[in-house]
């Protein structure tokens, strides 16, 4: 017994301080079973170093007067201690009205089309027929993969004012043509409904991912306590989900003054310009086709310093309420 007590004893001497040597050897004995994992990241690492550190070297554009014949380094320091590009975009009325279009969009966006996906994956989790339940989700899914000219041809076809097939069909039942894509305020409607249209099949995708992870045991005691469909998507189904919702919110809410190029660009037109002028369109006609680089520079600087500042506040929001968060 003696024996076996001091070996016992040993034993748990060795477990209370185990970290130095122990950590070393199934550190080693974990790279070298999974190697090949990390070997799969040199790419994709690679890849943000060269397209998305090395490019930030020449965001001090945005305080410099550029120049074509010199490198970043040797460009002179802009007036105002390096601000002066900053102030002249505050002083452009074109660039705040880019940035007041870009967050009314993004938050109708937000508004109208971050509930979407989640509405269409709890209704697609309630459906009975599989075959049917893929034939839905396979039409949804398509619209993503259209780029915005298509989807742009395919919107003239319906809404232009004269020859398209919805106001036709609007004038024949004795009503007026609608201006969807010449008026502003329909411009606005058409804009919204075609990205949510667009999106949200494709991002239900992530929670119908969520709520196949949910334990079916809560539903089946869910209905031995007589609870019905609605209250088992309020109570089982939206609470699974809830830490997903949240981490989208807050990369949604840090997105809030971005904005992609594509669609704002293909879906404008000159009747339009001010409601449909946003910063990217800006950077645009006045960095590559003004040759403002500075001007822009400064501009995409400001936009990404506050969508950190969205993002950041989004998740200190998030964390102090309770939730999950991105980290």
């Amino acid at each position: 017994m003696s024996k076996l007590y001091k070996w016992g004893c040993g034993m748990n001497e060795k477990k209370k301080n185990p970290k130095k040597v122990g950590n070393k050897i199934s550190f080693k004995a974990y790279l070298k079973r999974y190697w090949q994992l990390y070997a799969l990241l040199a790419l994709p690492l690679l890849y943000l170093l060269v397209f998305k550190y090395i490019p930030m070297i020449y965001m001090q554009i945005a305080f410099k007067k550029y120049s074509i014949v010199q490198s970043v380094w040797e460009m002179p320091l802009a007036k105002n201690h390096g601000f002066e590009y900053f102030i002249k975009a505050f002083q452009n009325r074109d660039f705040i009205n880019a940035l007041r279009n870009t967050l009314s969009l993004n938050l109708l966006d937000l508004i109208f089309g971050f509930p979407a996906p989640i509405i269409f994956a709890l209704i697609l989790n309630e459906l009975a027929f599989k075959r049917f339940k893929r034939v839905v989700q396979t039409i949804a899914y398509m619209p993503h993969f259209l780029s915005w000219v298509i989807i742009y041809g395919l919107a003239l076809q319906l809404f232009a004012p004269t020859t398209g097939l919805v106001n036709q069909v609007i004038t024949k039942l004795g009503f007026e043509a609608v201006p969807f894509l010449n008026e502003p305020g329909h411009w606005v409607a058409t804009y919204v409904s075609l990205g949510v249209w667009q999106n949200f099949g494709w991002n239900s995708i992530i929670y119908l991912a969520a709520i196949a992870g949910i334990n079916p045991e809560l539903y089946e005691a869910a209905s031995v306590d007589g609870a019905g469909r609605f209250k088992k998507i309020w109570h089982i189904t939206l609470t699974g989900i809830r830490p997903t919702i949240v981490v989208l919110l807050i990369m949604n809410l840090g997105n809030i003054l971005g904005s992609g190029f594509d669609r704002p660009f293909a879906l404008q037109n000159n009747l339009v310009m001010n409601v449909a002028e946003v910063i990217s369109t800006f950077v645009y006609k006045n960095g590559i086709k003004g040759l403002q680089f500075s001007l822009t520079t400064a501009v995409g600087f400001f936009q990404s310093v506050i969508c950190l500042f969205f993002l950041l506040a989004a998740n200190w929001i998030s964390r102090k309420l309770g939730e999950r968060g991105i980290w």
